[in-house]
């Protein structure tokens, strides 16, 4: 595998981002077909990129499509502009960390949960066992461990901030429920996947028992894996991860089915959780190159948000070193400065 984004794929992005000055805005998306028409190029200009590899990390995960690549993007008004492989399904992986982070937020408050779990990059691999024993447990949500301790607080409500006496088929189904709120329709089980994952979960379940230790996890440590587990194996799709994207982009509502899913300050807790280390050890560099939250999952979708204006959802099963889609990288990239979506840019007066 070549470095991060690939020498050859990283050139190909640079000449691309600088064919055309960056595109800055305050306000909304331009007009539909400017948005189609970039979409359009995004998909013609990094659909042919092969660098990366597809996860071994679970192995029905190995048994993806290099080939499949499909873009998605969603504004707050509700309007969807789909390119490519948009409709084929794939496990939601850790993209569901942001969505269930806001649901404990939701419950707990997000003061309560940040102090739980932490929020603070831990510069280390998502699977990393050495941030949680250096810092009693706190790592940050976007990553293995501590997503595993934010899935020990989803109650079956909420308005539940214990959970005692709720059984794990609760838990879950509330996850199933919130997530699907999320996506705008019912999501499924990919059970395959799912059995996959259980038999060789080996990792995680070590992660699980050192925040146990730690005095990290509420309620029993094997319920909390196995939702953490369930929820990375949700079947979804480039447009579903827009969606979801979506509405994290318009305060927690579903700009498509205009549903309030969670308020603005779990929204807004999640962004920041993204911006942080959504994109793990590179999160950095994606800030920099993108200028959007962003978040990433090992079956290869993607998804960068735009708060006020909108969402991209992408899926490309070829990773980088660090876990993150190549060609959803680099298409985010293009689509951000074309389109004006970068937070961290402004207008020059003069």
């Amino acid at each position: 595998m070549r470095e991060i984004l690939g020498v050859e794929a990283m050139q190909q992005s640079n000449e691309a981002a600088h064919s055309e000055s960056r595109l800055v805005m305050n306000g909304a998306l331009p007009g539909g077909d400017a948005v189609a028409e970039v979409l359009h190029e995004a998909y013609a200009q990094f659909r042919g990129v092969d660098d990366g590899d597809i996860s071994q990390v679970y192995p029905e995960l190995s048994r993806s499509d290099p080939a499949h690549f499909g873009l998605a993007l969603v504004d707050v008004e509700g309007h969807s502009f789909v390119e490519g492989d948009d409709d084929v399904s794939f496990a939601l992986m850790s993209v569901a960390k942001p969505f269930v982070f806001a649901l404990a937020c939701e419950t707990h408050g997000v003061e309560y949960v940040c102090d739980e779990v932490g929020m603070d990059a831990t510069g280390l691999p998502f699977n990393s066992a050495a941030a949680v024993e250096r810092n009693g447990g706190r790592t940050n949500p976007m990553v293995n461990a501590g997503a595993i301790a934010t899935a020990s607080l989803i109650s079956g409500s909420t308005s539940a901030r214990t959970i005692p006496n709720e059984s794990l088929e609760d838990r879950w189904a509330f996850i199933v429920e919130r997530l699907s709120a999320f996506a705008g329709r019912e999501l499924e089980l990919d059970h395959d996947v799912l059995e996959s994952a259980r038999t060789t979960n080996f990792r995680n379940r070590g992660l699980g028992n050192l925040l146990a230790g730690l005095g990290r996890i509420v309620g029993d440590t094997n319920d909390a894996i196995e939702l953490y587990t369930r929820q990375s194996c949700l079947s979804v799709t480039a447009l579903d991860l827009a969606v979801m994207a979506a509405t994290l982009a318009d305060g927690g509502a579903n700009p498509i089915t205009k549903q309030q899913v969670v308020g603005g300050e779990e929204a807004r807790a999640a962004l920041a959780a993204m911006t942080i280390a959504g994109m793990y050890e590179t999160s950095g560099s994606w800030l920099m190159r993108v200028g959007l939250p962003g978040k990433s999952g090992i079956a290869g979708g993607v998804i960068a948000v735009s708060p006020g204006k909108g969402a991209l959802g992408s899926y490309s099963p070829l990773l980088d070193p660090a876990g993150n889609s190549v060609r959803g990288t680099l298409a985010a990239r293009w689509i951000s400065r074309r389109l004006g979506l970068d937070i961290l840019a402004s207008a020059v007066h003069r």
